[in-house]
């Protein structure tokens, strides 16, 4: 419980590439144990093991790092070669370089670049690639980089900002959890930003490290780790914490105290957030709703208690607000 959930936006983006060329999707999403009716309802969510289950079941279909979203396929092992290749540079920067690099050899192969200035560095997906529409490539290429940079020097790197060179998309909410940092849209360029000074990290990796490293990629560079960076990320670990052991979750003054502020400044930091405290109350219960109703057989009127609600009504009523359909849906497809 407290494992986020993921907008079936991201599903329907990750399926862009096989639908353009005709697939029939509606056996990725079974294997994946994905209702294709969520589809079509922009609230709905699926968890991180499901969105897991459907990448794996596309990258052996596809057999295209890219998944079908590139203006070519990059063969299966493409990635891996760039890392071997970026390993045996002595710091972050030569490293950074040295894997743009390698992907521009290829055609049609994503545009990369690193840019210094004003000691800030910024990593810029130059151009989205012609077939994906939905930018979800361009953002996927974000977030390994970041990780796998941050995994190279054994440290996580702080992101001061990322932008993206279009409008707000209906799911922006998503963006600062998934990158831990400011967002904003409507940029000149998509690109994250740090500051310049990890460039000059030492490499800390050998090659055993990134075989066990490989193994799970790119799976566990794409995962949405909670540093707690945000206050936000530190409110709903709190919630999510006691959600595990009582339905009762604490008032905002009480998570208050235990974040050493006041009621009326974590308030204030909430909203500098652009979120709020009855938003991630929601948050955590939404995610551990969906997350036991795809992968446990408690009875759906029992989940409801233990998450707090007094009625099975009051507990349908939400759900239907926070995904648009209704937590039967979930069960029947996931089999329970």
């Amino acid at each position: 419980m407290g494992r986020r959930t993921i907008s079936v936006h991201h599903v329907r983006a990750l399926l862009a590439g096989v639908r353009r060329d005709g697939v029939d999707v509606v056996p990725l999403l079974q294997a994946a144990q994905i209702p294709p009716l969520l589809l079509g309802d922009g609230r709905a969510r699926v968890t991180e093991a499901q969105f897991t289950r459907l990448f794996r079941a596309l990258y052996r279909s596809t057999q295209d790092e890219f998944l079908g979203l590139g203006t070519t396929p990059s063969r299966p092992g493409t990635f891996a070669m760039m890392c071997y290749a970026a390993l045996g540079c002595p710091d972050l920067g030569a490293a950074i370089e040295r894997g743009t690099a390698f992907y521009r050899l290829f055609p049609g192969g994503p545009d990369l670049g690193l840019d210094v200035r004003a000691g800030q560095a910024w990593f810029t997906v130059r151009s989205a690639p012609a077939g994906d529409e939905e930018r979800f490539l361009s953002e996927c290429l974000l977030c390994i980089w970041h990780r796998l940079c941050s995994w190279l020097i054994g440290r996580r790197i702080p992101l001061a900002g990322a932008g993206f060179a279009y409008p707000p998309p209906p799911h922006r909410q998503e963006y600062e959890a998934l990158f831990g940092c400011p967002v904003r849209f409507g940029e000149p360029r998509t690109g994250a930003v740090f500051d310049a000074r990890w460039l000059a990290a030492p490499l800390v990796r050998d090659e055993a490290g990134l075989e066990e490293m490989l193994r799970r990629a790119p799976f566990d560079l794409l995962g949405r780790p909670e540093y707690g960076t945000t206050v936000a990320e530190q409110v709903r670990r709190a919630l999510a914490r006691q959600l595990r052991s009582s339905p009762r979750l604490p008032a905002l003054g009480e998570v208050a105290g235990r974040l050493a502020v006041s009621p009326a400044t974590l308030r204030r930091r909430l909203q500098e957030e652009g979120t709020s405290f009855q938003r991630l109350k929601d948050q955590v219960r939404r995610d551990a709703a969906i997350a036991g109703l795809v992968e446990g057989n408690e009875p759906i009127a029992d989940l409801a208690a233990r998450l707090g609600f007094s009625e099975d009504t009051a507990f349908h009523r939400a759900f239907r607000r926070w995904t648009g359909t209704t937590p039967g849906a979930y069960r029947i497809a996931s089999g329970g």
